[in-house]
């Protein structure tokens, strides 16, 4: 537990809301393309494999350059860092909307990437070094947790407002405005921190990306080879050496990138876990749901955006309802309840069928998966972020972060490359397939997806199930429930 006494900010309050916006933003262009697709598709020639990729390189470069980010957090400064990744992931938003092509637009999303990668673990880290342990900290993690899941939700939204009503490129645009606020307050109010003096493992930062990303491209290249092939095979080994490498790395480091005897701390460990599949579960709803009421329900970008205002109103009103229930029933229950719950809802989107409506087959999952994804993100955070010490609290908040970003990236090429295979078998050989035919078979790939990623979810109850002590979780309980009572 850290024993360190919070930083003092006059403020603490407008602290927590100008984090919260440039996380707020970081997190909304993880999904904010994703209503976008079949308009960035089009008018950049994305093929059906590629166009994936407009996810994946932002949420790769996040997920991959998060553990970096939060140690050096820790090393430079967090408001240092945090004010650097805010002007890097703004630029890189302005070069966005001006790609004129498939791989222009991948190399700014991966910039994108690399600003969130900066913001997000400093951000995390100046909420957990500024609220005090016990109520307060965790009204403050709630709000977090609602930014983080509800920014995702409300996305799908904005970016189907922006590309009816202007074009896709907006939808990057908007980030402009958004980040130079963010930096002048910054600036004047969000205080300075730091605890460390070395420097940190670039290498290392390298080797784990190249690793994820090449683990990635091996996943969505057995569309075309097999999973057995000579090609994907020898991919992912070469994955798994720079993975192995980056492992290497850290244990000769002087300042490694991930101190890895921080993962004796069980409860860390056992939350980024169930986190990793968490995240790949929940980003078939946002990337798979998407493309059914376009693609199969005719919806606009605009009711497709406002198809997903239920999700985002259930996780904000569930996330609030989660500390109450931390208090009662106890954060690990809290925990595979939210996840179980969010398995409930994948399980009934796997159901819509070609013929479907949007009140019948896929309203009543959303809901559901609302409450799954309010009920789990916040007790999770607490987990992974509360039993360390305040000098990894960059590093802790950077890992959790790395989790959700990586296990969406590899989540979503896994669900993808299923979706696309079940979608193949399903369409009739010889003749061209007919419409009714191509969308069946579109339909088939998508249930197949949901089930999928139900599945994930339950593999993150039986990982909290099996691996979150309770003496671990009783620590939490000690700190975190006692003055939640009555919240």
């Amino acid at each position: 537990m850290s024993t360190a006494a919070p930083i003092r900010v006059p403020n603490k309050w407008l602290v927590l809301v100008l984090v919260c916006i440039a996380q707020f933003m970081v997190v909304l262009d993880a999904t904010v393309v994703n209503v976008a697709l079949p308009s960035i598709q089009e008018d950049l020639d994305f093929s059906a494999s590629s166009l994936q990729w407009v996810v994946n390189a932002y949420t790769l470069a996040f997920g991959g350059f998060l553990l970096l980010g939060g140690r050096a957090a820790d090393f430079v400064g967090r408001k240092r860092l945090f004010i650097a990744g805010v002007i890097l992931f703004t630029g890189a938003s302005f070069l966005a909307g001006f790609a004129t092509s498939s791989e222009f637009l991948i190399v700014a999303r991966a910039l994108q990437g690399l600003g969130a990668a900066m913001v997000s673990p400093a951000a995390l880290s100046i909420v957990t070094t500024t609220f005090k342990e016990g109520a307060e900290r965790t009204r403050a993690l709630s709000v977090w947790a609602a930014i983080a899941v509800g920014g995702a939700a409300v996305g799908l939204l904005l970016g189907g407002v922006l590309t009816e009503y202007l074009s896709w490129e907006w939808i990057f645009f908007v980030n402009v405005p958004v980040g130079i606020a963010a930096v002048l307050l910054s600036l004047r109010f969000v205080p300075e921190s730091r605890v460390a003096t070395r420097g940190v493992d670039v290498l290392g930062a390298i080797s784990v990306t190249a690793g994820l990303t090449l683990l990635v491209f091996a996943i969505v290249r057995t569309q075309e080879y097999g999973w057995l092939s000579a090609q994907t095979l020898g991919l992912a080994g070469a994955a798994l050496a720079l993975l192995a490498a980056f492992v290497l790395i850290e244990l000769r480091s002087k300042a490694p990138l991930v101190r890895l005897g921080i993962f004796r701390t069980r409860s860390l460990t056992s939350a980024n876990a169930a986190m990793l599949a968490v995240a790949g579960g929940m980003f078939a709803v946002f990337y798979f749901a998407s493309l059914y009421v376009q693609d199969i329900l005719g919806f606009t970008p605009v009711q497709a955006g406002l198809a997903f205002l239920p999700l985002t109103a259930g996780i904000i009103l569930f996330s609030g309802m989660a500390q109450q229930a931390i208090a009662r029933i106890g954060v690990r229950w809290v925990a595979m309840t939210g996840m179980a719950t969010a398995a409930i809802g994948l399980v009934l989107l796997s159901l819509a069928p070609v013929d479907g409506s949007y009140a019948a087959d896929v309203l009543p999952g959303l809901l559901v998966m609302s409450a799954g994804l309010g009920f789990t993100f916040v007790p999770l955070t607490l987990i992974a972020t509360t039993n360390v010490r305040d000098e990894d609290a960059g590093l802790a908040s950077g890992l959790f972060n790395s989790s959700q970003q990586i296990g969406g990236a590899l989540g979503l090429a896994i669900l993808s490359t299923v979706a696309a295979s079940t979608t193949t078998d399903a369409l009739p050989g010889g003749a061209a397939p007919t419409a009714g035919q191509q969308a069946s078979a579109l339909v088939d790939g998508f249930q197949m997806a949901f089930a999928v990623g139900a599945g994930l979810m339950i593999v993150g109850v039986i990982v909290t199930a099996l691996f979150i002590r309770r003496r671990d979780v009783a620590a939490i309980q000690a700190t975190e429930a006692p003055a939640m009572t009555g919240v």
